[in-house]
């Protein structure tokens, strides 16, 4: 009986439904991903997708600029514990999803100091930000000056 696991601390839906829905969420290219990838493009910006960044860590940048070494990283509100929106209470699995977030946190920071100390930038934007925002970022972050905005065009 020793080396029976623990029925009650498997993570379980709460309904055939959410099942369904849980288990078709996409990994990579989510709406937040592409809108951002269009507004990089849009801006003359060539890229990698779904990469590596370092070899040997095996964890993946949505978003890479190998020769810049900037990494860039949309993170989920509800996956990564966004402060404004991944903080409510769930009412299934509650005993699990706090340690699941924190350890995806751990997770974020680990991968962030292993790219710095490798000379990389990381940029993580949340998945509700304003795309032009994120965007701005990167670009300043590759050293361009070309920062444009949708406003800035209008004019």
């Amino acid at each position: 009986m020793k080396n029976m696991p623990e029925r009650w601390r498997t993570p379980f839906a709460s309904s055939a439904a959410t099942h369904q829905r849980m288990s078709q969420l996409s990994r990579r290219d989510t709406a937040p991903e592409l809108a951002l990838r269009r507004e990089l493009h849009r801006r003359g910006l060539r890229y990698f997708v779904h990469r590596r960044p370092l070899h040997d860590l095996r964890r993946e940048a949505d978003i890479v600029f190998p020769k810049a070494r900037v990494a860039i990283f949309v993170d989920g509100c509800f996956w990564h514990g966004c402060p404004d929106h991944g903080r409510r209470e769930r009412q299934t699995n509650g005993w699990y999803w706090p340690e699941k977030i924190q350890r995806n946190r751990e997770r974020d920071r680990d991968t962030d100091s292993k790219l710095q100390a490798a000379g990389w930038t990381s940029i993580r934007g949340w998945e509700h930000e304003a795309v032009a925002r994120v965007a701005i970022d990167i670009v300043v972050s590759l050293g361009r000056n070309e920062v444009t905005t949708h406003a800035a065009q209008k004019q």
